[in-house]
């Protein structure tokens, strides 16, 4: 096996803090700034940004589940999976991006005035939405190849864009804003300006790092057919990890809420500044854990992968010692059936994904003592009770749900495969028989 390049957890933490530090204060020199031209204006901004971190919760249900899938897919040296999972990734990141870049474009006064924004507050909020909403979609792309840099050990080239994106928001800033060398004080819609040029520019860098240095353009061909099991694992990884960050901005939203409909302005704009000043305090937290979920999905993965291919090696070597060239194995079925006591233990899992790697892995430990490997029991034996060496078995599943499920091992392990054995099954949904 190739030994890899070991992952240490300061190596990868001390850019990640100075990249959130540096991405936070992003956001605090847009209000520091505005503070010098209008506290309210100031205070408006900050609320429209918490209405933003309320409908892009769905970039971190994206990015969160994509770090660990790359992470865990790269440990166990499934490269090909780490690039599908990229492409999937990046790909629902600008979809929805647009999709929510719309509705804050067109949609920002009546999102505001739900909050409770009302006069100058949403006349500023709008203007900041106008523009920042619109072009949102750039902060999806900026936030998922930073989440692919990142988990490829690169931690360093995010928090250099960083620093890059910092010294033009701050320049434009102040340019902008106050109104310097004889440019117009453009006030909200000034800063407006310089976060999405500052985000164009780290998306353009970013995207030419992430495709010069690691990817190719040509992973997006990877997503043909559909990879709709990634889709599965995306959603069933974020959601639960995106829970506590949602339910974090919900609050200090409600909490906007409160201050826009039952306080003064004066108690908004210390609001404002207090909430700045306290969100520096989570920055050491945020870097240790993506660090660490980094490290742990690496040694995830390739503690799977290790296991699964010393185990086919181990094998190999005495079929090879005693001159047998064939072992039927693999089994590449899934343990879908939580009650299955059939195939059991036997199966890698019941995760698609992770049984194709081990799947892989087995196969490569037997090929590296030229043992010819055969994959079974295909269409996969996993969904059913019952024992087919005693009973008639019947897969009810339709030729789609197979798709998306049994058949994934057989049809990602094609080209590594020597032989694949039939199981004896009906799968009567599927052939529309009794076959």
């Amino acid at each position: 096996m190739e030994n890899k390049k070991e992952l240490k957890l300061f190596s990868l933490a001390w850019p990640i803090f100075i990249e959130t530090a540096l991405f936070m204060l992003l956001g605090f020199i847009d209000v520091f700034v505005l503070s010098k031209y209008d506290d309210l204006a100031a205070s408006s901004v900050n609320t429209a940004n918490q209405a933003v971190s309320i409908v892009t919760i769905v970039f971190t249900v994206i990015s969160g589940a994509s770090a660990v899938l790359i992470s865990q897919s790269l440990g166990a040296g499934n490269k090909k999976g780490a690039s599908r999972i990229a492409a999937l990734s990046i790909t629902f990141s600008f979809v929805f991006g647009i999709i929510i870049s719309a509705i804050l474009m067109f949609f920002n006064k009546p999102i505001l005035s739900f909050i409770g924004a009302t006069g100058q507050i949403l006349e500023f909020g709008s203007q900041y939405l106008s523009i920042v909403g619109g072009f949102l979609f750039l902060q999806a792309l900026l936030n998922i190849m930073a989440v692919i840099i990142r988990n490829h050990g690169m931690t360093q080239i995010s928090m250099y864009v960083t620093v890059g994106m910092n010294i033009i928001n701050t320049v434009l800033d102040v340019v902008f804003v106050l109104g310097l060398f004889g440019m117009p004080r453009l006030g909200v819609m000034g800063v407006a300006i310089a976060t999405t040029f500052s985000r164009f520019v780290g998306t353009i860098v970013l995207a030419i790092v992430l495709f010069k240095k690691i990817e190719k353009p040509s992973i997006f061909k990877l997503l043909k057919p559909f990879p709709k099991d990634d889709t599965k694992n995306i959603v069933k990884i974020g959601v639960p990890s995106a829970l506590e960050s949602f339910l974090y901005n919900l609050s200090q939203l409600v909490i906007t809420s409160m201050v826009l409909k039952c306080l003064t302005d004066t108690d908004l704009i210390t609001k404002t500044y207090v909430q700045n000043i306290t969100m520096f305090f989570y920055i050491f937290a945020v870097s240790i854990g993506q660090a660490s979920q980094i490290i742990v999905g690496h040694l995830v993965g390739a503690k799977r992968f290790d296991d699964a291919y010393k185990q086919g090696y181990y094998i190999g070597t005495y079929l090879k010692k005693y001159h047998i060239d064939i072992d039927f194995a693999p089994v590449a079925d899934i343990n879908s059936d939580s009650q299955d006591n059939i195939i059991g233990e036997r199966s890698f899992g019941n995760n698609p994904i992770l049984v194709s790697t081990m799947v892989n892995a087995f196969i490569s430990g037997l090929h590296d003592n030229n043992i010819i490997a055969c994959t079974k029991h295909f269409p996969g034996h996993g969904n059913s009770k019952d024992d087919s060496h005693l009973n008639e078995v019947n897969i009810e599943d339709t030729l789609q749900m197979l798709k998306e499920e049994e058949l994934v091992p057989f049809i990602n392990n094609l080209d590594i495969s020597d032989m694949v054995m039939i199981g004896h099954i009906k799968t009567p949904n599927t052939t529309n028989d009794d076959l």
